[in-house]
C-alpha cells in the first residue's frame, strides 16, 4: 500500500540528484553585510548544485530567473521578502525557475503584477520544484506553474494570501498540466476572486491543510481540480465564507476530464464547512470514474454532491444543517477540534485503499498556522480533520525525565520512554523539522531559541525551550 512513508520515499527519489549534487556546491551569502546584496546578483552566477542563503529583511524591487539545477535557495534568520513593487522578471513572476530540482525555503513573495495580469511570486518553468515554509501574499498569482513532465511539485508548510488579480483567472496557486502535486500542512485562504487552490495535475495528494474563504473572503472555489486524473483530498479544513464568489466548495473535471484515466476523487476525513448557507459541497463532471467520501463532517446548509459519477461509495460521513450542532471548539475563530459533544466521535467506516494503493487513513492533522501534528488514534478513527483528545489522554511529562544534550549539530534526547516523535519549531511555531528518533541532525540555523515538542509513546508531552 502506499502511505505517507511511500510518498516521502518517492520524494527522496525524484529529488536525490539534488541532495548528490548539493554537497560539493558553493555556499553563496546574500544580503545587506555580503559582496552581493540582492538575490538578483547572484542567479545568473550560480552553478548546479549550489546553495544560495539570503538574510532576512526586505529586498524591494528585486526580480530574477534562476536556470542552474539542483538549487536550494533559502532566507536565513527569517524571511527575506521579496516585495517587488508591481515588478516582475520577463511579466511572469518574482522569480522564474527554470531549472530543474530546486528547493525553496523561508522566503517571501508579495505584490507580483505584470502586464497579463497573472504576475507570479513564483513561476515554475522547470521539473520538481520544492516549496517550504514560504509565504505568497497580495500577487496576482501565488504560485504559477506550466506544463511539464516528468514533474512532482511538492509545497508544505507555506501560507496562501490576498493572491489574484480579482478576474477569476487568477489565484492563490495555479498548477497546470504536472504529473504530480503534493501540497500538505498549508494555510491558503482570501484568495482574491480566483480559487484557493487550483490544480491541472493528473494526480493531486491535498492532505491536512487549512484551506479557508473565512469571513471577509471573496473567493471561488476552495479546491479547483478542472481536469480530472486521481485525487486525494484527506484531513483537510476546507471553509467557505458567506461572500464567496462560487456557492460550491470542491470542483471535480468540471472543464473536462482530460487527464489521464482514471478520474476518481477521494474526499477522506475532511471538515467541510458552509458558513455561506447554500451551494454544493462537492460537484464533480457526469462521468467521473468514482467518488469516495468518508468519514467527512459536512456542516452547514448545501448539496453533499452535484454531478453522476459512475459510481459513489460514501460512509461514515456527518451531515449537520446547522454548524452550532457540530461539536466545534470555536467555530466562529475557525477552531474546528472536537469537543465532548460532537457526534463525529468515534465516528466513522473503514475505507478500503485508493486504486494507487493509497492507504486512506489519517497520519496526521494540520496545525495552525502551517504545522502538522501527528494523528493520535484511541479507538476508532473519528470523523472529520481532527481527533478528539480528553484532557487525560494526554499527560505534561515531568521535565526531568528527559534531558537534551546539544552537540556538534545534533540533538541528542534522553528519555527512559519510547518517543513517539520530536518537532523543533521557531518562536513563532514555524515548523522547522519533526523526526520520529531521539537523534536529530540539524539544519543550519540562525542562533536563537527554538522550541522543541516531544511526544513519547507512553502518551505524554513536553514542550522546551531550547538554545541554539
Amino acid at each position: 500500500m502506499i502511505s505517507h512513508k511511500t510518498i516521502n520515499l518517492l520524494l527522496t527519489h525524484v529529488f536525490i540528484f539534488c541532495i548528490q549534487s548539493t554537497i560539493f556546491g558553493n555556499v553563496w551569502k546574500v544580503g545587506p553585510t555580503h559582496t552581493y546584496t540582492l538575490p538578483s546578483q547572484v542567479a545568473s552566477l550560480v552553478k548546479d548544485g549550489d546553495i544560495v542563503e539570503i538574510d532576512a529583511g526586505i529586498y524591494l524591487s528585486d526580480v530574477c530567473r534562476w536556470t542552474a539545477n539542483n538549487l536550494i535557495i533559502r532566507g536565513i534568520g527569517g524571511y527575506a521578502h521579496l516585495k517587488s513593487n508591481g515588478k516582475s522578471w520577463g511579466e511572469k513572476a518574482i522569480w522564474v525557475i527554470q531549472g530543474n530540482n530546486t528547493t525553496i525555503e523561508w522566503i517571501e513573495f508579495s505584490e507580483s503584477t505584470s502586464k497579463d495580469r497573472n504576475g507570479a511570486g513564483i513561476r515554475g518553468e522547470g521539473l520538481n520544484l520544492t516549496i517550504r515554509n514560504c509565504y505568497f501574499h497580495h500577487n496576482e498569482n501565488g504560485i504559477l506553474a506550466g506544463n511539464f513532465t516528468p514533474c512532482t511539485y511538492l509545497i508544505e508548510h507555506c501560507e496562501f494570501a490576498y493572491n489574484g488579480h480579482g478576474d477569476g483567472y487568477t489565484h492563490n496557486l495555479y498548477i497546470n498540466h504536472i504529473d504530480t502535486l503534493i501540497f500538505r500542512f498549508n494555510y491558503a485562504h482570501h484568495c482574491n476572486i480566483g480559487h484557493e487552490l487550483k490544480s491541472r495535475a493528473r494526480v493531486n495528494y491535498i492532505l491536512y491543510n487549512r484551506i479557508s474563504n473565512e469571513k471577509s473572503g471573496t473567493a471561488s472555489r476552495e479546491i479547483d481540480l478542472p481536469n480530472g486524473g486521481t485525487s486525494i483530498i484527506m484531513g483537510n479544513i476546507i471553509q467557505q465564507g458567506e461572500k464567496g464568489e462560487n456557492s460550491n466548495l470542491v470542483g471535480f473535471g468540471l472543464e473536462g476530464l482530460t487527464n489521464t484515466s482514471p478520474h476518481e476523487l477521494y474526499l477522506i476525513n475532511n471538515t467541510l464547512v458552509n458558513n455561506k448557507g447554500r451551494g454544493t459541497y462537492v460537484a464533480v463532471k457526469d462521468g467521473t470514474h468514482l467518488y469516495k467520501g468518508y468519514n467527512n463532517i459536512f456542516a452547514g446548509k448545501g448539496t453533499l454532491l452535484n454531478g453522476l459519477p459512475e459510481k459513489t461509495d460514501t460512509s461514515g460521513n456527518i451531515v449537520l444543517e446547522e454548524i452550532m450542532n457540530a461539536g466545534f471548539t470555536n467555530s466562529d475563530f475557525y477552531d474546528y477540534h472536537l469537543n465532548e459533544s460532537a457526534t463525529a466521535i468515534d465516528y466513522s467506516s473503514d475505507p478500503e485503499p485508493a486504486s494507487n494503493g493509497f492507504k486512506l487513513v489519517p497520519e496526521f492533522e494540520y496545525q495552525h498556522p502551517v504545522l502538522k501534528t501527528a494523528r493520535t488514534l484511541y479507538d476508532k478513527v473519528d470523523a472529520g480533520a481532527f481527533e478528539y483528545h480528553k484532557s487525560s489522554r494526554i499527560k505534561e511529562a515531568d521535565i526531568n525525565q528527559i534531558q537534551i544534550v546539544h552537540q556538534n549539530n545534533t540533538l541528542y534526547i534522553l528519555s527512559d520512554s519510547e518517543i513517539h516523535y520530536v518537532q523543533l519549531t521557531d518562536m513563532n511555531g514555524r515548523l522547522i523539522l519533526q523526526e520520529s528518533k531521539s537523534q536529530l541532525n540539524l539544519p543550519t540555523l540562525p542562533a536563537g531559541v527554538y522550541f522543541l515538542v516531544l511526544w513519547l509513546k507512553n502518551g505524554h508531552r513536553l514542550i522546551k525551550k531550547i538554545k541554539l
